[in-house]
């Protein structure tokens, strides 16, 4: 029983839950980022070089024989998905410097200086009093 109440305690915790929101979000990310690529960026980084449609670049390794389908090198999905995980990379590149950037303005900012304790200000008061004497 004790391994089950550990991995209990291990599930519940907030940072389990972070965690499954996160890969979540990240998934439906994904999905926007291979979309934005394929149906945004690689259209006219084809057009310019004269109509090549990224997705079906390839090389033929084995010409299809019957029903045994062709062996190609399907390079234009290979760079489609580069350029997926650059945009992806550059975007969490972003989001960690501008939390960095917040942290340590956080860290930067002075600290209010500390109330003086009961013995100061007893203190101040006697040396206040003498100076007046």
């Amino acid at each position: 029983m004790g391994i089950m109440k550990e991995f209990k305690e291990f599930a519940i915790k907030g940072n389990m839950v972070d965690l499954a929101v996160a890969v979540v979000i990240g998934g439906a990310f994904g999905k926007i980022v291979t979309s934005f690529v394929n149906d945004v960026i690689m259209p006219p980084i084809g057009l310019l070089l004269g109509g090549v449609d990224f997705s079906n670049l390839k090389i033929m390794l084995k010409a299809a024989e019957g029903e045994v389908p062709a062996v190609t090198l399907n390079y234009g999905a290979w760079i489609n998905t580069v350029i997926d995980f650059l945009i992806v990379a550059m975007v969490i590149f972003l989001v960690i410097k501008a939390l960095n950037s917040m942290k340590k303005k956080q860290e930067e900012a002075p600290a209010p200086p500390a109330a003086p304790s009961k013995e100061e200000m007893l203190l101040t008061e006697i040396r206040d009093l003498l100076a007046k004497k």
